[in-house]
């Protein structure tokens, strides 16, 4: 007797979430912020949080922000 279509997919939902699920916490766990900057003339620069310049960075846009708050 052949399955009903609406089981074989019902059977693969399970495995796809699985899938979804793994794969959003691998880009999670690889996933780190950072401040990227574009140069005059193409040059782009992308500072991580942990570096002096990135944290002044991230320091300059949380202001940004609030004053746009204000």
């Amino acid at each position: 007797m052949v399955p009903k279509p609406q089981r074989t997919l019902l059977n693969r939902v399970p495995g796809y979430a699985e899938e979804a699920a793994a794969y959003m916490r691998r880009r999670r766990i690889t996933r780190t912020p950072f401040a990227r900057v574009h140069y005059q003339g193409g040059r782009v620069l992308a500072y991580p949080s942990d570096t002096d310049a990135g944290r002044a960075l991230f320091r300059a846009a949380a202001n940004l922000i609030d004053a746009a708050r204000e």
